[in-house]
Formats: structure tokens, sequence, C-alpha cells
């Protein structure tokens, strides 16, 4: 590469990069939807249980969208489909405004939103990944955090348009705000480079490319899949539970049980910052394994100990850190297994579990009620996927022979 190709590789990825980002706090802004939920049960005359289904739905939607990411980028590159996102994102939020029934929520707020945000975010993410090889962590990091901070900024941004425009004109608002936040920022990217596949070496610490086929066709993958369905799984049910638990298991008052959103946000963004730095210092696969010994401490906390106000809110943060610092890293890893080439496939299937996990600890406690079954089930799965993160190996011996597939 000469100087010139040098230089224009740079700028590419740099722009790439500041490109991704905006779009990444711009798509977390999706994460402040429990501000919402009183008013929208004012308006659709509908307990709040019922409204709140639609964000259960957007989580779906987005798992779903994620792993159909691949297919999109693939046919009308990665710029397009995000300005479709972001088109998509702005007309879910208007119907949201004109939703007059249930149906129409689910459908706007959950369906259309949910799909919009799940396309933008993890192919936008893989690209950027692809541009820095070299530092996969730190830039999963920093676009990952981006997302995070995303709720937190937009989480002022809609309070103060609530309290002065109202429910109707702040949906529109936000939409606008958002897709133009999406539409810059994909005018900066640019689609990555296909990577150099490697012939692997004993003890090098990268897998060649496998395609989707390949890789699901591996016991690693779905060793990875149940580690990942066990981190979001107690994750989004800890933090979407946080100030029940506060209250009916610590008896904290309504005021004390609700600064648990704070002390979730700052133990999420610390974990992504934290672990995604550390993941490109050492092997990920060990840094997965710290973060479920991290979310043990914390499970083990929640289920084992008499809590008082001090232990709930490290038992939270402990959850919080660890799945803030597992989705962070998760993509780099799943590139060191199966290669960067088909990332953006091989990870969007694996996400589903994210959409899975969401529901999947809800589902639990109310068909069995109360927290203790549902931890006692996290907590399983914490041992399980430990003892998988620490015996798991590169899939280099069985199918290094097989010839390489290219993305075309």
């Amino acid at each position: 590469m000469n100087q010139t190709q040098q230089a224009s590789y740079q700028r590419s990825r740099w722009l790439t990069l500041f490109g991704t980002v905006i779009t990444q706090f711009a798509l977390g802004s999706v994460y402040t939807w429990s501000l919402f939920n009183g008013q929208l049960s004012q308006k659709l005359d509908a307990p709040i249980s019922q409204v709140a289904f639609s964000f259960g739905l957007l989580s779906l939607g987005l798992a779903i969208a994620s792993s159909l990411a691949g297919k999109l980028q693939e046919r009308f590159g990665v710029r397009r489909v995000t300005i479709g996102a972001g088109v998509l994102m702005a007309l879910g939020f208007w119907l949201t405004a004109h939703a007059n029934n249930l149906m129409m929520l689910y459908f706007s707020a959950g369906l259309l939103v949910g799909l919009a945000d799940g396309a933008g975010y993890l192919m936008t993410l893989s690209n950027c990944v692809k541009w820095f090889p070299e530092r996969k962590g730190m830039i999963s990091a920093c676009a990952i955090g981006a997302y995070g901070l995303g709720s937190l900024g937009f989480k002022f941004i809609c309070g103060a348009l609530l309290a002065t425009v109202g429910l109707e004109q702040t949906f529109m608002i936000w939409g606008v705000l958002a897709m133009s936040m999406i539409i810059t920022g994909a005018l900066l990217m640019r689609e990555a480079p296909l990577q150099q596949t490697r012939t692997i070496t004993p003890g090098q610490q990268h897998a060649r490319d496998y395609t989707l086929a390949q890789s699901v066709r591996l016991p690693q993958y779905w060793m990875l899949a149940l580690m990942f369905l066990t981190a979001c799984m107690s994750g989004l049910y800890v933090i979407g539970v946080a100030k029940d638990i506060g209250e009916g298991l610590v008896h904290l008052s309504t005021q004390t049980a609700a600064s648990a959103v704070t002390v979730i946000a700052i133990a999420n963004l610390s974990g992504r910052l934290v672990l995604g730095v550390l993941s490109d210092k050492m092997l990920r696969i060990r840094v997965i394994s710290l973060a479920q010994i991290v979310s043990l401490i914390g499970m083990s906390v929640l289920l084992f100990t008499r809590m008082n106000e001090m232990t709930f809110f490290l038992s939270l943060a402990c959850v919080a850190f660890s799945f803030g610092g597992t989705i962070t890293v998760f993509p780099s890893l799943v590139s060191d297994f199966f290669g960067l080439n088909n990332l953006t496939k091989n990870y969007g299937l694996l996400y589903l579990g994210f959409g899975i996990g969401s529901v999947l600890g809800s589902l639990v406690a109310s068909l069995f009620g109360g927290f203790t079954v549902t931890f006692s089930l996290i907590m399983t799965l914490l041992v399980i996927s430990l003892f998988l993160s620490l015996t798991i190996r590169l899939p280099q011996s069985s199918v290094t022979a097989e010839p390489v597939l290219q993305r075309h």
C-alpha cells in the first residue's frame, strides 16, 4: 500500500468510526422507552404492563433485524441500509405519535422501531470493527458505549420535550432528530474492505473465515450461543426488574429503589469500556470468563444473602457490568472464532439470543412466580457458561483442510 492509499485508508476508517458512533448514539435512544409508559397508558386507557409490552416487541424486532442485516448489507451496502434504518425509525415514531390503540402501538413502536434499530445496530458495529482488525475490542467499546450513552443523552432530551411540547410532538421530534443523526452517520461510513483470509497455524489466535453455514456445524458456535443467551437473560431480566427487587426483596423506598437505574447505567457503561479495552490485551474468551465470574458474584448476593441497600446496589452493579462487557466483547470474540469477513451474519444469528433472553427471564418468572426460580435458573446457566468458556477451543483442527470461502 503506497502513501496515498494508506492516507485514504486511514481517513476512511476514522470517518467510518465517527459515523458509527453518531449512528449508535441515535439508535441507543430507544432505551429511554420507560419514560413514555405512564403517558401512553393514560392516552390509550390501558394498563402500564400492556403498554410496556411494546418494548419487549421492540427488543425482539431488534434481534430479528440484526440477524438479517448481513443479507441486506450484501445486497444494498452498509450506507443505504443505515439510511433506510433511519427513515424507518422516523416513520415508526411518527406512527407511534398517532397511535390510538395498543395494536397500533405494538406495530409502530414495537415492530417498526425495533426492526429499524436492529437493521442499523449490528451491521454498522460489525462494519466498523472490520476496519480496525488490530484493535477490535476498543472499537467495539467505542461503538457500543455510544449506544449506551444514547439512552442516557436522549433521556434528558425526551424528558425535556415531554415537559414542554407533550407526548405526540415529542415522538415526532425524536424521530426527526434520530433520523438526521443516523443519516449523517451513514454518509460518513464506508464499506469495510474484505480481510485477507489466513491459513491457521498452531497457536494462532485468529480463525480463518467461516460462512454461517460452516459455523453452525461447529460445536463452538452453539457453546458461544449459550454463553451469549445466558449473559443477555441475566442482564436484561435483572435490569428490567431492578426497582421491583429493591422494593420487594430489600424493602427500600420507591425513591431509593429508583436509584438502581443510575447504578445500572454507570456499571453497564463501565463494563463496556473496561472489558472492551481489556479484550485487546488478553484472550477475549478469558475476558468473558471474568465477566461470568463477576455476574455470578452478583447473582449469589441476590440469591443467598439477606440484602441491605449497599449489597443490593453492589449485586446490580456486578450484573450490569458483566452484561455491558459481554455484549461489547462478543462481536470481536465471534470474529476470533469464525473470522471477520462474515461477522455480520455469524454474529447476527447468535444475536437472536438477545431477543430470546429479553423475554425468557420474564416468561420463567411469570410461569413459576417470584424472583427466586428465575435467579436460580440464571445462576445454573452461568455456572454452565463459565465451564464452557474455560474449556472451549478455537475451531482449527477439525476443518482446516476445507477450502476457504469468501463473501462475494
